[in-house]
């Protein structure tokens, strides 16, 4: 049932970026009368931006019936994972099922933005980087500051909301006061910033793998390495090449994992405690 939920999620997710980027698509702007009979699609009924919402909506429902239907059967439950902390929704109650398939989306739809955001802050080369543009919109303008507390800023203020919802569902506990709440938020939302570390690894990997096998002048590639220099910056001034070997990206992926592991455990344990 994982797999299925994040293959789901995954044509949610699809969904959700061909809607974002139907705005940048000349033929679904008004043309000229004119010009209609050149510019005339080939389907007879033109698909507009407001169908896509309607269709991810419709896929959020039906799963949740289908979780409903198998988890009755095989006891199944929804878990969501945020790294500090996972969630469990049974499948006995169509509330909460219904609950996980829409928080469950939206998961994974919060975690491709935090790596767009990243991607956003890295700042690589045209015409690649417009990729992360059309889904961040006016975003990607904002100050590098901004973009960087807003991970936090909005886990926080979303976990603060959620977690009203969940205590009424009785998915978690009540807090024993409000202060513990806006603590949970606090651990939350610093918790977010370790999602990062995904893609940062991948465009490191990237980068060495290109180093050592050449695979032509390739938009993409030049986008992997320029973004590659930028998270190997605190490492520049360390003596890290031996010959034609650079370790620089081994040893940044292992500070990465190492780092990020550490935090996890670290905010497990706060979020356990309750308190600073």
């Amino acid at each position: 049932m994982g797999i299925i939920d994040f293959i789901l999620n995954v044509a949610g997710l699809l969904l959700w970026l061909n809607w974002r980027s139907l705005q940048f698509d000349p033929l679904a702007k008004r043309t000229p009368a004119t010009l209609m009979g050149t510019l005339r699609p080939a389907s007879p009924k033109k698909l507009r931006r407001w169908h896509l919402p309607v269709f991810i909506a419709g896929l959020l429902l039906l799963r949740a019936l289908i979780y409903r239907w198998i988890g009755s059967m095989t006891n199944w439950a929804g878990q969501l994972d945020l790294g500090v902390v996972v969630l469990s929704f049974r499948s006995d109650s169509f509330l909460k099922i219904l609950s996980f398939s829409v928080f469950s989306f939206g998961l994974a739809l919060g975690i491709l933005y935090l790596w767009l955001l990243l991607l956003s802050l890295l700042k690589g080369p045209e015409p690649f980087h417009r990729l992360v543009k059309i889904p961040l919109g006016r975003v990607d303008d904002w100050r590098w500051a901004v973009k960087f507390l807003l991970p936090f800023v909005v886990t926080a203020i979303g976990w603060w909301l959620a977690s009203w919802f969940f205590v009424w569902l009785q998915i978690l506990p009540k807090p024993v006061s409000m202060a513990h709440r806006i603590e949970e938020s606090v651990v939350i939302g610093l918790g977010s910033y370790l999602v990062w570390k995904f893609p940062a690894v991948v465009i490191l990997l990237l980068h060495l793998l290109n180093s050592y096998v050449y695979f032509g002048q390739q938009p993409v590639w030049n986008y992997v390495n320029a973004t590659a220099q930028k998270i190997l910056l605190p490492l520049k001034k360390i003596p890290l090449r031996i010959g034609r070997v650079d370790f620089a990206p081994v040893l940044a992926v292992a500070i990465i994992f190492f780092a990020s592991e550490l935090a996890l455990r670290g905010l497990v344990w706060l979020y356990a405690r309750r308190f600073f």
